[in-house]
């Protein structure tokens, strides 16, 4: 191995420690207490050293945004192969998005830290463009099947992400207090499946 070959390498492994060492501060101490100095810290080299592979700590956020929009995409793309009807497609995709939001917080609270994705997020971040495409073919093969060709398959897409989204925000942030005998999580599940049912209700014939 060349000069060249062993610098790039050693390159690669710090800047793969750095990633590393902050995603064990997310976990251990949440998004808000992330910082450089710490980083730093952890691995062990001076703060300059993160500097010269990060710009920012904005970028080290970015570079897990994109993992977890990519981890998103593949659950849901996985989700929507395991079904042959579109209806029953968006609606294996919805639980997914669920799941993956709860048992990935941490990647969730990164991907969503500034609000919902803009335009100018989906030349940004391919992955996010990738997950979305998937939503938009399964919503936009609903509508021809309910010959509504008069509705926008766009408006629709974001219609959907917006109430799920929503929905796993509100439970984040305050999940429902469980009653009429029913646990939390089949309370969650209920109220899941009353949207999509809702929603799948305006795109069939």
């Amino acid at each position: 191995m060349g000069i060249v070959e062993r610098k790039e390498r050693q390159r690669k492994e710090v800047r793969d420690s750095i990633l590393q060492s902050a995603w064990q501060l997310v976990n251990e101490e949440g998004w808000q207490n992330l910082s450089i100095r710490k980083i730093a810290d952890a691995i062990e080299y001076s703060v300059p050293v993160v500097y010269d592979h990060f710009e920012n700590k904005e970028a080290i956020l970015s570079e897990f945004n994109h993992k977890g929009f990519k981890l998103l995409g593949g659950q849901i793309s996985e989700a929507k192969n395991s079904e042959a009807l579109p209806s029953k497609q968006l609606e294996a995709i919805a639980y997914a998005y669920w799941d993956f939001a709860f048992n990935n917080k941490e990647y969730y609270q990164v991907m969503y830290g500034l609000g919902m994705p803009t335009c100018e997020s989906l030349e940004r971040v391919p992955e996010l463009a990738a997950f979305i495409t998937v939503i938009f073919s399964t919503i936009d093969e609903l509508i021809k099947l309910g010959n509504k060709e008069n509705e926008n398959a766009w408006l629709k897409v974001h219609s959907f992400w917006s109430m799920i989204h929503g929905l796993v925000s509100i439970n984040l942030i305050a999940p429902p207090v469980a009653h009429m005998g029913m646990t939390v999580d089949e309370m969650n599940k209920m109220i899941l499946s009353d949207f999509i049912k809702g929603f799948l209700r305006g795109l069939e014939a």
